[in-house]
Parts: C-alpha cells; structure tokens; sequence
C-alpha cells in the first residue's frame, strides 16, 4: 500500500520520520503542510492537528517515534532501526525519548520564547530551559564518548530523534566546546546522507526561524 507523510520541511518531529524514511529508501508521498487545504487534510486524519502524521492505506498513524516503529514493523528497509534484541531495542527507545524530552523540549521553549511579544517573556522559563539543555548536554557527552552512535555501534531510531533536537538545539543554545563528543556526533549526524538530505529540504524555510537562523549549518 502507498505510503503519505503529512509534514513540513522545517518542523523537528517531522525530520525524525524523514530521516527514518530516507534510511529505508521506502517510498512515500509527501504531503507538505502549510496552507489552509493542507491544514484541513491534517485535521480530518487527526484532529490534534501536530504534524507528522503518516497514512499508510486506511490506517492513520500519529507521533513520530510510534511512526518509525511502525515503519519499521510494516515496512522494513535495509537499516533496522530497532534491535531485535529486547533489552537492545529498549535502549534505544529510552536514548530516543532522551533526545525527545530533555533535548527537543527545552529547545522549543527557548524558540517559543523567542515568538512571544514585548512584555510577555518567561525569562526564568528560559533561565530553566537552558540549564536542562546543560545538564543533558553533560550526561549525553559521557554517554557519547566510547561510542559513535547514540545507541552503541548502529545509527537506529534514537539518532533519528537526536538529528533535529542537536540541529535546533545548537542554534539557540550553542553546545559548549567542552563537550567535544556531543559536538562530535553532531557533526557525524549531519553527514549523514538522510540526514544531509533532510537539512538542505529545510533549508529554504530558515526565514521562519523567530529571531532568524544564524549563519551555520
């Protein structure tokens, strides 16, 4: 059955499923979301409204990590993104909801900081969001440094997380030089072919970034 993604280029949760799909070569339509018809198409398959959103025949699925691993379930490419073996796979999906949590959350608050008018701010939101991004950037530069993936030896569905929440974590807040592995697995994720392909499909929607991208990347 043919596969369509309901996302948009620049969104975060939606690189994760790109760079999942891109890893498996699967084939897919993509279904860019950004104008009223494309919003009502969104909402008629989840009236949650949050993107990416995949339809896989009559079935619709929703959140991007339950996506991959039905990606993974459904329609399997040459990479396997998830162990077979449980305590393996259970790893991975604790590293991926790391990145989720305690990397892409914290970034969000300060990008959604950023969109607030005049008089408005959060500065002590933003004082705490930065220093959860600290903390995890410590814990995962320990965790990082014997190994070149966030799971081990294999790139699998926790470096699909980790992709866009270092990508957009960087830009608002820089990771320090002192933690030279997570800069280090920065760099190998955005050589990443899936990866590389998923920046440069962002790259002409920079202009949108509250306060504007910097000149990296």
């Amino acid at each position: 059955m043919s596969l369509t993604l309901y996302a948009h280029p620049f969104a975060a949760f939606c690189w994760k499923v790109l760079i999942a799909l891109y890893e498996g070569g699967t084939p897919f339509d993509y279904r860019i979301v950004e104008d009223a018809e494309g919003w009502a198409e969104l909402e008629a398959l989840w009236p949650i409204r949050k993107f990416p959103v995949l339809r896989d025949g009559e079935l619709v699925i929703a959140e991007s990590t339950i996506i991959i691993e039905h990606l993974a379930l459904h329609h399997p490419g040459p990479l396997r993104l998830l162990p077979v073996n449980p305590d393996q796979a259970l790893r991975v999906r604790f590293m991926d909801r790391v990145f989720d949590n305690y990397v892409l959350v914290p970034m969000q608050t300060l990008v959604g900081d950023r969109m607030r008018a005049e008089g408005e701010h959060d500065p002590k939101g933003v004082a705490d969001a930065r220093h959860r991004l600290d903390v995890a950037y410590g814990w995962l530069d320990r965790e990082l440094s014997a190994q070149p993936w966030a799971s081990g030896a294999a790139f699998g569905l926790a470096d699909c997380a980790a992709a866009p929440a270092l990508f957009y974590a960087d830009w608002v807040h820089p990771i320090p030089d002192r933690f030279e592995a997570v800069r280090s697995y920065r760099n190998r994720l955005l050589a990443r072919p899936s990866v590389a392909r998923t920046v440069e499909e962002a790259r002409p929607y920079r202009h949108f970034f509250p306060g504007g991208a910097p000149l990296q990347d």
